[in-house]
């Protein structure tokens, strides 16, 4: 691995955008010609990074991007990204102008928010909108015919707006049992039904729904997890017709190495003794960078070699029993891999009892991210190292 030029700490993470690429062209072969790849690039891309991940997905085949908040949309557009970016989240009706200044397309989830957005849109605007449809995933949308046919009319008499597109979220596509998604799915095209003129962009799957249900696709599908080499369930991840490459690696330097004779105490609270003489080498990261308390006894490799981490994790370190002296210096890899040995990101998330969604996300932004390309390694600003 390379030294890193731009940052003053040891610990890192790495971000292959070539696996990225891989995944949105493999997705992509299961999907028609017409239907339309819409990149999920929500809270910092999953912690991957949202411009860079952007533009790596563009590369690949991606015509429209998504994000939850108008926040990073606009974060989107400062760094340079024209491309259509679409609000997924709940959006305040008294910043319509500055979505429509910026041509971020906003989701309009119930009637009342849209007759609120319209008392503030300028006269001369253009505002790009999405109605959202809850199915069954109970979190925002509009529920009846009759409120999508009021909002309908709405848009249709405000030559302001334009109804863009139309969308719902399925809250089973995950699991094997496709009961509930069936039902969410019946009555996401007894709504469309409903409308005078469906709109450009229709879309209704997440990753999980696009592999698995592809008379769910439309014209277009979101795509998020998968993107980034993940299975959206461990439960479907060995019926995926498709092979993700992992784009996400965490690494650190050790700084200090030291002996431990038997008995000797490890961290706060002093709850790790060693049972014999010990190596351990510490680690310049913790709790802070989102590398938890409860990854306490949770593995890294070492010269390719499991070792735990031993004793409670800080704020800012931690320390891992060696298999035996290695330099100061010496690589440990958190997720990723060495030699013959591996540490997945779907490891870290059993350890702590989640989905493997969290964990890169919960990575924090005092992490510098490293960016492969091309096999070099790229700064934040795409120059070379």
């Amino acid at each position: 691995m390379e030294e890193q030029g731009f940052f003053y700490r040891d610990t890192w993470a790495e971000v292959d955008l070539d696996r990225i690429k891989n995944n949105v062209k493999e997705i992509t072969g299961h999907l028609s010609e017409e239907v339309e790849f819409i990149a999920v690039v929500k809270a910092n891309a999953y912690g991957h990074g949202d411009l860079q991940v952007a533009e790596a997905a563009m590369e690949a085949g991606a015509s429209m991007l998504a994000v939850a908040f108008m926040d990073e949309a606009l974060a989107l557009r400062k760094k340079g990204i024209t491309a259509p970016i679409l609000v997924l989240g709940a959006s305040r009706p008294g910043d319509v102008n500055i979505a429509a200044e910026e041509g971020i397309i906003l989701t309009v989830f119930q009637k009342e928010w849209l007759e609120k957005a319209q008392d503030a849109l300028q006269k001369d605007a253009t505002l790009l909108l999405h109605i959202k449809v809850d199915t069954g995933m109970g979190r925002i949308g509009i529920r009846s015919v009759e409120e999508l046919k009021a909002v309908e009319g709405l848009i249709e008499e405000d030559p302001r707006l334009d109804f863009h597109g139309i969308y719902t979220h399925y809250a089973t596509a995950d699991e094997l049992d496709d009961t509930y998604f069936n039902r969410q799915l019946s009555l996401f095209r007894e709504m469309l039904s409903g409308l005078n003129h469906q709109p450009s962009v229709v879309h209704s799957s997440n990753s999980a729904a696009a592999l698995m249900h592809p008379d769910a696709r439309f014209n277009a599908v979101r795509i998020g997890i998968v993107m980034y080499g993940l299975a959206p369930s461990m439960e479907i991840a060995p019926e995926l017709p498709v092979e993700l490459q992992e784009a996400f690696t965490l690494h650190s330097r050790i700084v200090h190495v030291k002996k431990l004779e038997k008995g000797e105490k490890v961290s706060y609270g002093a709850t790790y003794e060693a049972p014999e003489e010990i190596w351990v080498g510490t680690l310049p990261i913790g709790y802070a960078d989102g590398w938890i308390r409860r990854l306490q006894g949770q593995e890294v490799l070492v010269d390719g070699k499991r070792s735990p981490i031993i004793g409670r994790i800080c704020m800012d370190q931690c320390m891992v029993r060696l298999p035996y002296e290695v330099p100061v210096g010496t690589i440990a890899t958190l997720i990723g891999c060495q030699e013959q040995e591996s540490i997945s990101i779907n490891e870290i998330a059993n350890k702590l009892e989640t989905i493997n969604y969290e964990v890169p996300c919960i990575i924090s932004s005092r992490v510098p991210r490293l960016y492969r390309q091309n096999g070099k390694v790229v700064d934040l600003n795409n120059s070379l190292l």
